[in-house]
């Protein structure tokens, strides 16, 4: 039998995610609330160590709105790491805002604190201070937010978390999502859970989550007939998807357990190829492992990022280049960013392996096997 496709970061659900979806579907709770969606959001908001949890339709609504509770409004600036998916600069758009761009630290591949100091000093010595500063938990490691939340209270800037990538991570034993007015998660097919798609809101400010209860599900009054004071969204999760997530969240510990078990043994397998280096963990807290990342020197090693990449396509394994940073992107080219070097250099050389939960000692074997190939390639 032929080997099957191994994927980057595939859904890894099975019976219990089964059995508590057909329980909602069986018990008539369809539509957006339910029970489930009241106890998932409970569940996360407890991991969390928040007091709030909004469920919500995806990871880019509950950033659209925790931007909403910052005051963002159109012609302000909000400081964002150029090293993240679209979708955090997207949300500030969507706000007729405009994202500045700020570079990584080689360290840990977040955003650089100094660099987000230097531009909250020197904007708000201007009388233009930013209204928010969105830090991003990069492939489930925590960002450095002794730095962070310092200079954001020093200048009075509200500090969003984007730990989209980061559920289960901790910076300090304090869990990520609980940084700053507000954090987000995740829960798209390819996170660390899933719940076939949707997000989350969590806060410890009471007005933040009421707020966006209320704008997540239309702005409408509480009153007998539908009357709305604010443009609202259709933003909330359904009670079925929050069937999933429930049951994802029971196995959140095995799945990260996988996931560095996968790391550490690329870490060995690979780890004496030269050229190869993989991304620091930073010890200041622990990720989730949600993907293992590398860069790839062509020079010691031989042969390009690029080459590996078309190497495991041709033996049915996707792996990925590392983001793309949105200072690069045609759409945010007229952009202000500062600095850019680290995080172009991490696009550049940077390679995301298969790290799903379920991937098993065989896949592993398979995708360091090509690899390693590779490398033979060149020296013979």
């Amino acid at each position: 039998m032929p080997d099957t496709r191994i994927y980057l970061s595939p859904p890894d659900v099975g019976d219990l995610e089964r059995k508590l979806l057909l329980e909602a579907f069986d018990s008539n709770w369809v539509a957006p609330v339910g029970p489930d969606l009241d106890a998932f959001e409970a569940q996360v908001a407890e991991l969390v160590g928040v007091r709030h949890a909004v469920a919500l339709s995806s990871g880019t609504a509950a950033l659209h709105l925790a931007l909403v509770a910052a005051g963002v409004r159109t012609g302000d600036t909000v400081l964002v790491p150029s090293f993240t998916f679209a979708a955090t600069a997207n949300a500030v758009m969507y706000l007729g805002a405009r994202p500045v761009f700020l570079d990584s630290t080689p360290e840990s591949w977040n955003v650089d604190p100094a660099l987000v100091t230097e531009e909250l000093r020197r904007r708000c010595a201007k009388g233009k201070p930013p209204r928010a500063v969105i830090a991003v938990d990069m492939y489930g490691q925590c960002a450095d937010y002794g730095p962070l939340l310092d200079a954001c209270d020093r200048y009075g800037v509200a500090l969003i978390e984007d730990a989209a990538e980061a559920l289960g991570a901790s910076y300090h034993d304090r869990p990520a999502g609980s940084f700053g007015l507000a954090g987000i998660l995740s829960f798209n097919g390819n996170k660390i859970i899933t719940t076939g798609g949707g997000g989350m809101l969590v806060t410890d400010d009471d007005r933040t989550a009421a707020r966006t209860r209320h704008l997540a599900t239309q702005a409408r009054e509480p009153l007998p007939y539908y009357e709305h004071r604010a443009v609202g969204y259709n933003y909330r999760l359904s009670n079925l998807l929050a069937a999933v997530g429930r049951g994802q969240l029971q196995r959140l510990d095995a799945m990260i357990a996988a996931r560095r078990e996968t790391g550490r043994y690329y870490r060995a397998a690979l780890g004496d190829l030269p050229g190869l280096s993989f991304m620091p963990i930073a010890g200041y807290g622990e990720s989730n492992w949600w993907l293992t990342c590398l860069l790839v020197d062509p020079e010691r090693f031989g042969a390009s990022r690029d080459r590996i990449l078309d190497r495991l396509a041709a033996h049915d394994i996707e792996a990925r280049p590392t983001w793309k940073p949105m200072h690069l992107q045609p759409v945010f080219s007229d952009c202000v960013t500062r600095g850019g070097e680290v995080c172009a250099g991490l696009f550049r050389r940077g390679l995301c392996l298969p790290s799903g939960s379920a991937l098993t000692e065989h896949d592993r074997e398979r995708v360091v096997d090509v690899i390693r190939a590779v490398a033979a390639e060149q020296e013979g």
